[in-house]
Order: structure tokens, then sequence, then C-alpha cells
């Protein structure tokens, strides 16, 4: 599905399972039926949360999965004890910047030249304590 979703740049299966096996992270699927639809992940490391990974295939984008699963998944990283939440984003992900900022997301900075297959800028975005979508 990671490739569905990001094909230029999308995780390896190693990245995967190395995430997937860390005890720091939280992971979730959202199905139609029996067919995955989307995923999102994160790391809880003391008092702060990242979302690590969100994404939804073309065929299932608009229909509000998104959104439910980052929802879902700043819930649980709260509930670990996160007072702020991170996460980067490509620059030109027009849809996603949308939704972070709709969620109460600020840009604190960038990270040049983060992206391959383009070349392309990290917007650093974080969601602070008392802040909830």
């Amino acid at each position: 599905m990671e490739q569905l979703c990001f094909p230029a740049d999308g995780w390896s299966r190693q990245q995967f399972y190395d995430e997937l096996t860390n005890p720091l992270a939280v992971w979730l699927v959202a199905l139609d039926g029996d067919t995955p639809v989307g995923y999102a992940g994160g790391l809880a490391v003391c008092d702060t949360g990242e979302v690590t990974d969100i994404g939804v295939p073309p065929a299932h984008r608009g229909r509000g999965i998104g959104r439910a699963l980052l929802g879902a998944l700043l819930y649980e990283l709260r509930a670990r004890g996160c007072a702020a939440v991170h996460l980067e984003v490509r620059e030109s992900n027009a849809p996603a910047r949308a939704l972070y900022r709709s969620l109460g997301f600020r840009e604190v900075g960038r990270r040049p030249r983060y992206y391959r297959a383009p070349v392309e800028d990290a917007i650093l975005l974080t969601l602070e304590e008392g802040v909830t979508p």
C-alpha cells in the first residue's frame, strides 16, 4: 500500500518492519470491510509524539479516511502522554498540509532538500499541548 501512496519515495519493507517492531510505535489501519484503505503510524517518546507515516491510496482519497486516521493516531499519542506531536510533509503536498493545518498543526521549520525523487524541502509541523483536533 505504501507504494500506491508514495510511488517515488515510499518506505522499504525493512523500514516498515523496523517501525512495526518498535515498542514505542503506534500503528492504525483503516478498513473498508476486509480491505485496507489507509494506515497511520507514529512514535511516542517520553512526552513527545511523532507522526512517522500516513497514507491513503489514491482510489480512497477524499473520503475523510486520512483525517480519521490522523485523529485516532493523535488520540493514541496523547493517551501515551505526548504533550506535543511533530511531523514533516513535502512542501508540495498541499492536501496533507491543509489537513494538518485544519487540525491545529503549525509550521515550525523546514529541512531543505529532505525528500528525493523529486528533491524537495520537508515542512516541519507541530501540534502543541492543549490543542485537540
